[in-house]
């Protein structure tokens, strides 16, 4: 099981403003972003024949030279970066298919090498032929794939470096809308909008030194004023000297405001976006720069300082929730947070900041250190889902809540949102949390909140949080029911007894707060113990022994006898 580990930080800054130009305005920035887009796309091109190579061998400053006839040194800069990224990332992306596929192809093998019906160890056969030949259809199928892919990743043309992936600038889900234009809910011209905004690229990398930290796309912290460098066949466009178009807008990045004036201010890298929304018929700004490396908490300094966490566990409608004390007690009622993945993908990551914010305001309420969540991952479950999460509506059904949890979304959106609060991000091994949580800590968390329901999904949270505060997940044994008169005292198995040397005395044992006399019975109407073992009783207090009674003589008679004689010699002193 891997031990708890912490989330790390943000590595950047990105926040958004409008740009409410104008008509003449937006025929402008559309010419532009069209121009630089078809440059981008053949850089792209030419990156993607020289194949896998070393980063100096990429060409990038020929190719760098080849586009800045057709626009500027600085937007070529960014278009060549830009193409770079893109082809690593497709790369990285390519890889995680053939693993995808080869899992999948091992998972089914293993099972057509079991006859129907049958088990051998933890592997099951089909249930039946028929299900058995379409399995066989099935691994045809996906080694036809993983063919394709290994040929992509292992070879190219002769005299061309391996790797050679597949890139749709726009987006390959876009592109295969405009064959389906009735279940995307498109009609052909607005198909035509989103592809050439998608298209479009108004992309300006910062650089240290220049004027506000970007010499080719300018914004004044003080007036919001936005200048914009035009490409070289562009230029006869300019309003402002040296080849620069000036808006007529302002912005003023509400968001973070303090952050990015002192960092334009003090000529510091910023990279800014112009993006194009046609479905609103809107233009944003957006400004991102890289922040400074934060040194975060490890979880066992955490544990060290003894602040409380809030445990959550995601699920596909809901977040279960509960805080915990340094020590893994829970504290407070268990929590549910809906989530609401419903609608578009802007809805979709609406609910979800909603939900994040929510988890934040009760983190902050309990006085909580950090958050803790489960370091998930379903890339197993959805390369051989269809193999091992059962058949029929069942394993659908399970498959589809597996595809609809958000869980990288979730953690990187949480992340960012608790390391601006001032929280830590925990993550812990998933392995059995629910399982555990619902059979150790259901019930007692429902005797606790009578008036909650309460679900092992509370449970896993409570699981979650112990194991990043480096508990042990299970309850020990002999823990006492919560009561507020002996809610000071510890539970059984914790507090470790040390006898005194024999023959020593000790205080006199009541059954109340202990006085200054010297009886053990004050007042008539309290109640006397019965110390279950008399004789450790009469050998470690000697002084307690009432006249007339013989102390460690009777040591050698049967217990239940003298029992008997103490509630005898009670009940006949009794008035």
């Amino acid at each position: 099981m891997a031990p708890p580990f912490t989330v790390a930080a943000p590595g950047g800054v990105r926040i958004r403003d409008r740009l409410r130009v104008t008509e003449g305005e937006a025929a402008v920035l559309r010419l532009v972003g069209e121009h630089l887009g078809r440059l981008q796309r053949t850089d792209l091109a030419v990156r993607v024949g020289i194949g896998r190579v070393k980063a100096g061998q990429n060409r990038r400053a020929e190719r760098k030279r080849t586009l800045t006839v057709g626009s500027s040194s600085r937007w070529a800069g960014a278009m060549t970066r830009v193409s770079e990224d893109q082809y690593q990332l497709s790369l990285r992306c390519l890889y995680d298919e053939r693993a995808s596929l080869r899992r999948a192809v091992r998972a089914v093998e293993a099972r057509l090498a079991v006859p129907c019906g049958r088990r051998e160890g933890k592997v099951r056969g089909y249930a039946d032929q028929s299900e058995r030949w379409a399995k066989q259809r099935r691994l045809t199928m996906l080694k036809t794939r993983l063919t394709r892919v290994e040929a992509r990743i292992e070879s190219g043309r002769p005299g061309i470096e391996s790797g050679r992936p597949g890139i749709v600038a726009g987006g390959r889900r876009l592109a295969k809308s405009r064959h389906n234009l009735a279940a995307a809910r498109l009609t052909e011209g607005r198909w035509r909008q989103r592809w050439d905004a998608e298209r479009l690229f108004l992309t300006a990398d910062g650089e240290s030194g220049a004027p506000h930290g970007n010499y080719t796309i300018t914004v004044a912290p003080d007036t919001g004023e936005v200048l914009l460098v035009l490409p070289r066949p562009l230029r006869h466009l300019a309003n402002a000297p040296r080849g620069r178009y000036r808006l007529t807008c302002t912005v003023g990045f509400s968001h973070r405001r303090e952050e990015w004036p002192d960092r334009a201010d003090a000529n510091r890298a910023v990279r800014y976006d112009v993006i194009h929304d046609p479905q609103r018929g809107r233009w944003y700004l957006d400004a991102s720069w890289s922040a400074d490396t934060a040194v975060l908490p490890t979880p066992g300094e955490l544990r060290a300082r003894g602040g409380r966490l809030l445990g959550v566990d995601l699920n596909a409608d809901h977040l279960a929730a509960h805080v915990l004390d340094s020590h893994g007690n829970p504290t407070g009622e268990p929590l549910t947070i809906p989530l609401g993945l419903t609608g578009p993908a802007s809805q979709r990551d609406g609910h979800l900041r909603a939900a994040i914010t929510r988890l934040i305001a009760i983190a902050e309420r309990h006085h909580c250190a950090g958050i803790a969540i489960e370091d998930l991952g379903f890339d197993e479950a959805r390369a051989t889902g269809r193999e091992t999460t059962g058949r029929g509506g069942r394993g659908k059904k399970f498959r589809r809540t597996v595809s609809g949890i958000p869980t990288a979304r979730f953690r990187e959106r949480l992340r960012g949102m608790a390391f601006h609060a001032g929280l830590v991000v925990i993550a812990v091994d998933p392995a059995y949390t629910s399982v555990w949580g619902g059979r150790y800590w259901k019930i007692p968390l429902q005797q606790h909140n009578p008036q909650t329901t309460v679900t092992r999904h509370h449970g896993a949270s409570v699981a979650i949080a112990r194991r990043a505060l480096g508990h042990r997940v299970r309850r020990r044994p002999g823990v006492t029911a919560h009561d507020r008169r002996i809610a000071a005292w510890r539970a059984t198995g914790q507090a470790v007894l040390t006898p005194g040397a024999r023959g020593t005395a000790s205080p006199p044992r009541t059954a109340s707060t202990p006085t200054t006399g010297g009886r053990t019975r004050p007042r008539r109407g309290d109640r006397l113990t019965l110390f279950p073992d008399l004789e450790d009783r009469s050998r470690g207090h000697p002084a307690t022994t009432r006249p007339g009674r013989e102390g460690p003589a009777e040591n050698g008679r049967p217990r239940q006898e003298r029992l008997q004689d103490s509630c005898l010699r009670l009940t006949e002193g009794s008035p």
